[in-house]
């Protein structure tokens, strides 16, 4: 340890321009400072982490040979990397720095009061100073970084980050737990070019309809980036597979996956459909939402990619004990494999991007809105698939009760959005947008529907959704009506739906009937996200989201360093927004593999072995999964794994035999901290 009586430390007070300055009387400080027992030098800047703030910084530390340095500053959060990677520039070890924050801790919570602001800027420069003398350097651990990433989710944003990444030379693994790639946005309706001229209506205004805001197909979109997903030497996709278990750390994660059978022969299928003809077994389409038929052997649906047949256990015969090879006999290619089994797949990857998407709300619980009570309460991924020229009704929309057209539709907003006594209480971002898109395509096909919007507030954010909002008003002649729905109930006789709401800009209550009610539902986190949070140890937002490190300086990185998120997986959003952010998190993923070796956090945790007593309390707690058992001579210890670790100490005083340490956080730099705050004037 540092000899506080041979400790030279040099002090750097940030002005941070009025930030700091206006309050805290900074040259006050500095001079204060510079009379502090082993201070070598004091010095004002105004910024800085600024390019000559920092120069200014490298030249002090060369000048005085100072041993350690104290900052007193912004919080460390902001600008602690880049004040260590300055100092350790000079030769001084990155570990010999003390930040004091005078700005969250003084100038910000004490603006009133600039004196005390001051005085406590002293007493925090104080405490620095004094911890500064115990300081010890340490090394970081050189982690091997392997050049293959994992990348959980078949949807747009995990389809985009493994293109990417192959793009650049990684060798990616692409885990999708459905029989397709593609996700939700494989599944919405597919390009409805309208040649004619919709009656009293400007050329203009015919276009074509999909995804928001363009209005591009889905299909025209996406499938030529799964094609050239399929097709990339780099990328080896897993379908039909999830993620059972995930350990290891950055650089070296070691992932087991469950892949399920298929029970078709992917190399032989050529996707003629022969075998559903022959098939026997019909049950409802769960990929067009029970609103068409599919065989025990079926394409999910019509435009799904890859393009291969699979047999579903369940409904299956053969797989049942029963007597069946009608699928066998009408392939040519043989591709029926009935002895097909699960696989448990070993990956090693130095990188993991989570990309698992969203599933739309079930309202179930919604028993006043009647959904799956009444035939004709549909949601709105139902009626995407109606408006699929290649769906269930051939992209004409529908009632489920008598397949006739309806003449009147009522659209519900915010159903499991805005409402936590229900489900949730964040907006899902996209839903005002997706019902204003398929109010305009009813529109285009039957220009005399009447429909009527229910919403709460509608939020028409993002280039040109203002105009589309509008144009769906004037133009196509959408009725908004502001108010949430109390009650839904069914004429026995007509099917038709009573629709009892409250109108707050009137202020009453009204009564309407219509012939079909859409829930526009919320997007809410997929299914297993949780499971696999827990797995890597990340933290979720209180909605079961991925949490981000930092909403804003780190929007794609999550708590465990190696692993990053994108897409719906992180947060409701649209489809440029989940592609943006999958780039993002592929070229964070790069940029760390690229390194090849990378240099682990020196603020770790160590464990004296001869302490410690195996009983296993801070593999319990650690937040990280750090710690490991050993077997040693004397029995079971525990090691702390250094590539995990994060020094945030929590083993250090759960340890009942007192055997673990933290490198920059021992007693003695603890009690030279209070013994300066006690000291303090």
């Amino acid at each position: 340890m540092n000899s506080q009586t041979d400790a030279k430390v040099g002090v750097f007070i940030c002005k941070c321009g009025a930030n700091i300055n206006s309050i805290v009387d900074c040259e006050n400080v500095r001079g204060y400072a510079s009379q502090l027992p082993g201070v070598t030098f004091s010095i004002c800047n105004d910024y800085l982490c600024s390019p000559e703030g920092l120069s200014q910084m490298r030249e002090e530390i060369k000048k005085s040979g100072a041993t350690s340095i104290v900052i007193a500053a912004c919080t460390p959060r902001i600008c602690e990397k880049i004040f260590r990677d300055n100092i350790e520039k000079t030769g001084l070890n990155r570990n010999m720095l003390q930040i004091a924050n005078i700005r969250e801790q003084c100038s910000w919570v004490h603006a009133n009061e600039p004196f005390k602001a001051t005085e406590k800027a002293k007493n925090l420069v104080k405490i620095g100073v004094n911890r500064a003398k115990t300081l010890l350097p340490a090394e970081g651990v050189d982690v091997e970084l392997k050049q293959e990433v994992l990348v959980i989710g078949g949807g747009v944003a995990g389809v985009e980050a493994a293109y990417k990444l192959a793009e650049l030379g990684f060798k990616v693994h692409l885990v999708e737990r459905k029989p397709m790639l593609g996700g939700n946005m494989a599944t919405m309706f597919t390009c409805l070019l309208w040649c004619h001229e919709a009656p009293g209506k400007p050329q203009s205004l015919n276009f074509r309809f999909g995804t928001f805001p363009a209005c591009d197909c889905s299909g025209c979109t996406i499938m030529p980036k799964l094609n050239d997903v399929i097709m990339h030497p780099n990328i080896d996709i897993l379908l039909l597979s999830e993620v059972k278990q995930i350990v290891g750390h950055v650089g070296n994660f070691k992932v087991k996956v469950l892949k399920k059978p298929r029970f078709v022969d992917e190399k032989k299928c050529v996707g003629c459909g022969n075998c559903a003809v022959v098939c026997p077994v019909v049950k409802k389409n769960e990929y067009d939402y029970g609103l068409s038929k599919r065989k025990a052997i079926f394409m999910p649906y019509q435009q799904a990619l890859p393009r291969k047949y699979v047999i579903d256990k369940d409904a299956c015969l053969r797989l049942n004990g029963q007597e069946c090879s009608a699928c066998l006999e009408a392939c040519e290619f043989e591709a029926p494999n009935f002895e097909d089994h699960e696989q448990e797949i070993d990956l090693e990857v130095g990188a993991i991007i989570i990309a698992t998407g969203f599933e739309p709300y079930k309202p179930r619980i919604h028993g006043y809105l009647g959904y799956q009570e009444y035939d004709n309460v549909i949601t709105i991924m139902e009626l995407e698939r109606m408006l699929d020229k290649a769906g269930p009704t051939g992209g004409i929309v529908v009632r489920p009760s008598d397949r006739k057209i309806p003449k009147k539709i009522a659209f519900i907003q915010c159903v499991g959005s805005r409402d936590r006594k229900i489900s949730a209480g964040y907006c899902s971002k996209v839903c005002c947008m997706y019902t204003m898109k398929n109010a305009q395509a009813i529109k285009e096909v039957h220009p005399e529907t009447d429909i009527t919007v229910y919403y709460i507030d509608i939020r028409a954010v993002g280039k040109g959704v203002e105009e589309f909002f509008h144009r769906t008003r004037e133009d196509y002649g959408v009725e908004y009506t502001r108010g949430r729905p109390a009650k839904i109930i069914e004429d026995k006789e007509t099917k038709n739906l009573i629709v009892r709401a409250e109108e707050t800009l009137l202020n009453k209550i009204t009564e309407r009937m219509y012939d079909l009610v859409v829930l526009s539902v919320s997007l809410v986190p997929s299914e297993g996200s949780q499971e696999l949070a827990s797995m890597l140890r990340l933290r979720t937002s209180p909605d079961g989201f991925i949490q981000e490190a930092h909403t804003r300086m780190k929007p794609v990185e999550t708590s465990m360093e190696g692993v990053f998120v994108c897409g719906c997986a992180q947060g409701p959003k649209d489809v440029p927004e989940s592609i943006a952010q999958a780039r993002a998190a592929a070229l964070e993923a790069a940029v760390l593999l690229s390194r090849k070796v990378a240099k682990a956090e020196s603020l770790n945790a160590f464990i004296e072995t001869e302490k410690c007593i195996g009983c296993g309390l801070c593999i319990d707690i650690c937040p990280y999964g750090a710690p490991i058992p050993i077997m040693t001579e004397s029995g079971m210890k525990m090691k702390i794994t250094e590539a995990l670790c994060r020094g945030c100490g929590t083993c250090v005083a759960s340890c009942p035999a007192k055997a673990i340490h933290a490198r920059q956080f021992t007693d003695d730099q603890i009690f030279s901290e209070i013994k300066a705050a006690l000291e303090a004037e």
